[in-house]
């Protein structure tokens, strides 16, 4: 169905039911342009994040882990303890959180597998979420609140709002679309 034949009362409304309870609501015409900038904002975010830190180079996530868990009643304070005392696991860090955040952010700025970049943004953000345990205020942080970002520009699939991933879900592979074709691929586009 094209969004030429969708009546303009049902093309802005969304429901989902989990567990036997059902939620919906009708989106706001101006929504997309909220999500969009919720994308940009985080992929700015981590783009610059990450950037600084590629750039700063020695990046060093070994202090971080042996130490900030310990001293937080971080319910996760070994698992912590652990990746801090665990060379290979330090070293792919190393790698992994400034790089991490360019890939997401460039992800995320461009509209290229946004699902996948806002997946691996509250993955990283979860992390974080843990290692910066502070309940001084509740459970909710900023770490906290950005990984509901990253979930809600992953479930809008706002990379389908001036992003690539319009173009690459709609690419031609023989007479089908490549979403038509690799009908997985949703998962990691929009």
């Amino acid at each position: 169905m094209t969004a030429s034949t969708i009546s303009p009362d049902t093309r802005n409304t969304f429901e989902s039911t989990i567990g036997g309870y059902t939620v919906g609501g009708r989106a706001h015409s101006l929504s997309a342009w909220f999500v969009l900038s919720l994308r940009l904002m985080m992929g700015y975010a981590f783009l610059y994040s990450g950037a600084t830190k590629v750039l700063a180079g020695g990046f060093d996530a070994g202090g971080y882990l042996s130490n900030v868990a310990a001293t937080n009643g971080n319910p996760l304070a070994g698992l912590f303890a652990w990746m801090g005392s665990t060379p290979w696991f330090v070293e792919f860090a190393n790698v992994a959180v400034p790089w991490g955040e360019v890939l997401i952010g460039l992800g995320l700025l461009v509209g290229a597998l946004v699902r996948l970049a806002a997946f691996f943004g509250a993955l990283m953000m979860l992390m974080f979420y843990f290692g910066n345990w502070d309940m001084a205020h509740g459970f909710i942080n900023g770490d906290f609140a950005y990984m509901l970002v990253f979930l809600a520009v992953a479930a809008f699939g706002a990379g389908r709002i001036l992003g690539l991933d319009a173009y690459i879900e709609n690419y031609d592979v023989g007479g089908e679309t490549l979403v038509e074709r690799y009908p997985r691929l949703e998962y990691v586009l929009g």
